[in-house]
C-alpha cells in the first residue's frame, strides 16, 4: 500500500484523525500539543498519527491535504485545518459544532 492510500484509509476509516508530531500522550511540538489539549478538553476520541516516525507520512500528508504544516485535523474524512484554525474554531465554538454536526459527541462542559 502506498502512503497516499494509507493516509486516505486512515482519514476515511476513523471519525477523527490528528496527524501530529509525537503522540497524543507525548506531543513533540507545541502546536501538536495545543490541538491534543483541545481535543482532550472536548472529550473527543481520536486517532493520533506520528509523522515523525516516517518521512513518507510527513511529506505524504502535506501533499494529501495540500497544506504545508503539521498538525492536521480531520473529522469524518474532511480536512479541518492546523493548529491556528483549530484553536480559533474552538474559541468561537465552531469546532464543537463541527463535531456535533458530524455526529461526534463532545463534553458539554467544554
Amino acid at each position: 500500500m502506498g502512503i497516499e492510500q494509507f493516509i486516505d484509509n486512515e482519514v476515511k476509516s476513523n471519525d477523527v484523525v490528528l496527524f501530529m508530531k509525537g503522540t497524543p500522550q507525548f506531543p513533540m511540538c507545541g502546536f501538536s500539543g495545543q490541538v491534543v489539549q483541545i481535543l482532550d478538553h472536548l472529550g473527543v476520541s481520536y486517532k493520533g498519527l506520528n509523522v515523525l516516525e516516517s518521512d513518507d507520512l510527513r511529506n505524504g500528508i502535506k501533499a494529501y491535504s495540500n497544506w504545508p504544516t503539521i498538525p492536521q485535523l480531520y473529522i469524518k474524512g474532511e480536512f479541518v485545518g492546523g493548529c491556528d484554525i483549530v484553536r480559533e474554531m474552538f474559541q468561537a465554538g465552531e469546532l464543537q459544532s463541527a463535531f456535533k454536526d458530524a455526529g461526534i459527541a463532545v463534553r458539554e462542559s467544554a
